[in-house]
C-alpha cells in the first residue's frame, strides 16, 4: 500500500467497504463550499418564507415608514411571480452544487470516502445526510424563524434577494414566460368544496389561529347558503302593520310609538299587503292635515316564498335596492316579514340599535341557563348557547322557533313547569296556556370536567 492509501475497515467489518483517504486542502475547501452553500439556502428559504408571510398590518407599516429598503421590500413584493421564481430557481442551483461537490469530492471514487466497494451503502449515507442536513439547516429552521419574524427578516434579506434577481434575471424570465404559456393552454380545475366539508375544515381550526368572534363569523358564512327566509322571519303575530285606512293623524301617531322605519300596509286583512310605508317618504308631509291621502306614497310590497335560500334573497335585496321582504306561504297568505337586518345577523350576529329590547326574546342567567321567549328563532337559540343546530335537524323537523322544537319533540303542548329533556340541555316551560308555549328555562347539563 502506497502512501496515499487509506486506512480500509472492510478488515473489522468485511461486509461493509468504505476507504478513507488522506485529508487534504482541497477537501477541506469543497467543504467549506457545502457549508457557505448551505448558508445561502438558508437564506433563500427564509426570504421565500418571510416575503409571503407579511401581515396586512406589517405590509402597512412598510408602505407608511418612508424608509429606502421598505420601498425595496415593496417593489419585490408587487413582483410575486418573479420573486417567487428566482428564490426556488435559486434554491434549485445551489442544492444541485451541493449534490455535485459532495458527491464528487466527499463520497465520489476520489474523494475523501471511497464507498466503490459498496456503491449501495455509499447512496444511502449520501441521501440520507445530505437531505438531513438541507432540510435542516437550509428549509426547517431558517423557515420557522423568519415565519415569525417576517418583517425584520425581509429588510435583512432584501439587498441579497435583488442580488439573486438580478443574477437569475433571463431563467426567471424564461420560467415566467413558460407558466403563462401553460396557463393559457391548460384550464384551470375548480375545486368543488361542499358547505360540510367547510364546516369540518372550520372545526378542525385551533382556537389560536383565529379569534372566536372571527370564527364565529366563518361559522355563519359556512351555513348561510343553506337557511331558509322561514327560519329567520319575523312571524306575523309580531308584525307591526296599519291598515290602508287609518287616517293621517292616527298612522302618525302609531308610526312614533312603533319607532320602525318600513311599515307593511294592508288592506282588510293581513294576508292582502298594498305596500310598504317608507316612514322618511313621510317627513316633507308631516304639517299636512288628517286630511292627507298617505296611501298614495307607499311603495309596492317585494314578496319572497317561505323556502327561499337567505344567500339568494340577499342577492335580491342588493339588485332592487330594498331592505324589506313579504314573505308568503305556499297558498298566498302572508307568514311573516324579513329584512335585510335579519340576514345580515346570520353572518355577524345579533344587530342591535336604539330601538331594540335586549331582554325580549331571551335573558341569560348565568353560564348554563337562560330564560327564551317561546316565540325565539331556532337559529337565534342556538347562536346564543352555542350548540351544533345539525343535532337538532331530526327532532325541529318542520320548527323554526323554540316553542315549536318543543312540541315536534313532545307532540303535544306542554304545560307549565314540565321539564324536556334533549341530550345536554333541559327544556322548563316557565309560561304556557292550552294554545302556546310563552317562555322557556334552558339549562345546559355540562361534564363534570368542563365545570372544573
Amino acid at each position: 500500500m502506497d502512501s496515499t492509501s487509506s486506512i480500509i475497515f472492510c478488515s473489522s467489518l468485511p461486509l461493509i467497504g468504505i476507504v478513507v483517504k488522506t485529508f487534504s486542502i482541497s477537501i477541506l475547501l469543497t467543504i467549506l463550499s457545502i457549508l457557505v452553500l448551505l448558508v445561502l439556502i438558508a437564506f433563500v428559504s427564509a426570504a421565500e418564507s418571510a416575503f409571503f408571510s407579511l401581515t396586512p398590518t406589517e405590509m402597512e407599516e412598510l408602505k407608511t415608514s418612508g424608509l429606502k429598503t421598505d420601498e425595496k421590500i415593496l417593489t419585490l413584493i408587487n413582483t410575486p411571480k418573479r420573486l417567487l421564481a428566482t428564490l426556488l430557481i435559486s434554491v434549485n442551483f445551489l442544492s444541485i452544487a451541493i449534490v455535485i461537490l459532495n458527491s464528487t469530492f466527499i463520497f465520489g471514487e476520489e474523494g475523501w470516502f471511497d464507498f466503490s466497494q459498496n456503491h449501495m451503502l455509499g447512496f444511502i449515507i449520501q441521501v440520507v445526510l445530505l437531505t438531513f442536513l438541507i432540510l435542516l439547516v437550509g428549509e426547517v429552521t431558517p423557515k420557522i424563524y423568519a415565519t415569525q419574524n417576517a418583517l425584520n427578516a425581509t429588510r435583512i434579506l432584501v439587498y441579497f434577494v435583488q442580488f439573486l434577481q438580478r443574477i437569475f434575471y433571463p431563467v426567471s424570465s424564461f420560467l415566467i414566460l413558460s407558466t403563462s404559456l401553460l396557463d393559457k393552454l391548460i384550464k384551470p380545475q375548480l375545486h368543488n368544496i361542499s358547505m360540510d366539508e367547510l364546516s369540518q375544515a372550520l372545526d378542525l381550526t385551533s382556537d389560536d389561529d383565529i379569534a372566536e368572534e372571527d370564527h364565529k363569523i366563518l361559522q355563519g358564512i359556512v351555513k348561510f347558503g343553506n337557511i331558509e327566509v322561514k327560519q329567520i322571519m319575523k312571524p306575523r303575530m309580531d308584525i307591526i302593520a296599519f291598515g290602508y285606512t287609518t287616517s293621517y293623524k292616527k298612522l302618525l301617531e302609531n308610526i312614533t310609538i312603533s319607532g320602525f322605519s318600513r311599515i307593511p300596509i294592508y288592506k282588510d286583512t293581513f294576508d292582502n299587503i298594498a305596500g310598504v310605508l317608507y316612514t322618511k317618504d313621510l317627513l316633507q308631509y308631516l304639517n299636512n292635515d288628517d286630511s292627507f291621502q298617505w296611501q298614495g306614497i307607499i311603495r309596492p310590497p317585494f314578496y319572497v316564498p317561505e323556502n327561499k335560500k337567505i344567500d339568494d334573497l340577499l342577492r335580491e335585496f342588493q339588485h332592487k335596492k330594498i331592505h324589506l321582504a313579504v314573505v308568503v306561504d305556499e297558498y298566498g297568505g302572508t307568514s311573516g316579514i324579513v329584512t335585510l337586518e335579519d340576514v345580515i345577523e346570520e353572518i355577524v350576529g345579533e344587530i342591535n340599535d336604539e330601538f331594540d329590547d335586549d331582554d325580549l326574546t331571551y335573558s341569560k342567567l348565568d353560564n348554563n341557563n337562560y330564560v327564551f321567549e317561546g316565540k325565539a328563532h331556532l337559529n337565534d337559540v342556538f347562536r346564543i348557547l352555542e350548540v351544533d343546530s345539525d343535532e337538532f335537524e331530526d327532532a325541529k323537523e318542520k320548527a323554526d322557533s323554540l316553542a315549536g322544537l318543543i312540541i315536534e319533540m313532545e307532540g303535544r303542548i306542554p304545560v307549565k313547569n314540565e321539564k324536556i329533556k334533549f341530550k345536554n340541555l333541559i327544556f322548563t316551560v316557565e309560561s304556557a296556556d292550552n294554545r302556546k308555549i310563552k317562555r322557556v328555562k334552558i339549562t345546559i347539563v355540562r361534564d363534570a370536567e368542563e365545570n372544573k
